[in-house]
């Protein structure tokens, strides 16, 4: 996909979640992208580039809370201050705390448009915002980092992104998260430590990462210099500015209000089985 067709002459809804999302549930921003998804899918809504952050939480993978010793996992998470939900899609475990700036770009979606092409897309995104790098932003999957899959992003093989992707009626939503600040490595300490505490290193049906805490940095370490999360929003609405885009601030309309709260309803209803079956197995 040619990024410059997404972007140039088009319209993109921006919704900026990156300070008032800290007053949210987390499973709200599940809920709102799945909300923005079924808008665009529709052709109710132009694409929309979501930005969020959260207060500190794992959200877990279906496949994390089927460990054998789960619960003690997610206790052991929720001493270290961290709140716990699980997601309503695939993947694992990630992180997310205030140093975490996570974007989410969601566009309808066409015949031409393959799943490749929405992470392309957003690994391109990337490498314009970025093109002062101390080195390549590759992709492909870091072995040792939690989450791990083909477009994790790294820079001289240190993991700062991992992007994911969600289809549903008709919109897709690529989503990605920049560690900006903070240490990877201690992020990705409190993921090891988890799986060492819900798997026991009993041999399960589903085989947890072994991660290397060391393979994990963030933006900050990576370039040798202080960067925020305002830093991040100012390089994301400059590229999209400089590649053509029209950008209209926004935010949820009266007529996805309704929408919002059946979604929310739904993913707040996966996450309580999720948890209280994780919690029966054990």
């Amino acid at each position: 996909m040619d990024i410059k067709n997404m972007l140039w002459n088009q319209t993109w809804r921006w919704v900026d979640h990156s300070s008032s999302g800290l007053q949210f549930n987390p499973l709200q921003s599940f809920a709102l992208d799945d909300t923005f998804c079924a808008s665009v899918g529709e052709g109710a809504s132009a694409s929309i580039m979501r930005a969020w952050v959260h207060h500190p939480t794992i959200v877990l993978g279906i496949q994390d809370t089927r460990l054998p010793y789960a619960v003690e996992g997610i206790q052991y998470l929720e001493e270290e201050g961290y709140r716990v939900i699980v997601r309503n899609s695939g993947g694992l475990a990630v992180v997310l705390d205030e140093g975490i700036f996570n974007l989410s770009l969601i566009f309808k979606e066409n015949k031409k448009f393959s799943i490749h092409s929405g992470y392309d897309f957003m690994w391109e995104l990337i490498r314009l915002m970025f093109p002062d790098a101390p080195g390549t932003i590759d992709a492909y999957e870091v072995k040792g980092s939690y989450c791990p899959g083909d477009y994790d992003l790294s820079i001289g093989g240190k993991k700062f992104a991992g992007i994911s992707q969600r289809r549903i009626r008709g919109g897709a939503a690529v989503q990605i998260y920049l560690a900006v600040t903070k240490s990877g490595a201690e992020r990705a300490k409190v993921l090891q430590r988890f799986y060492q505490k819900a798997s026991k290193g009993e041999a399960t049906r589903f085989t947890p990462p072994q991660i290397e805490p060391q393979v994990m940095s963030s933006l900050n370490e990576l370039f040798g210099k202080t960067m925020s999360i305002n830093d991040i929003l100012y390089r994301l609405l400059t590229t999209f500015q400089k590649e053509g885009a029209m950008i209209k601030s926004s935010s949820l309309q009266p007529d996805e209000f309704t929408r919002f709260e059946n979604f929310f309803d739904r993913v707040l209803e996966r996450n309580n089985k999720a948890i209280k079956k994780s919690t029966n197995q054990c």
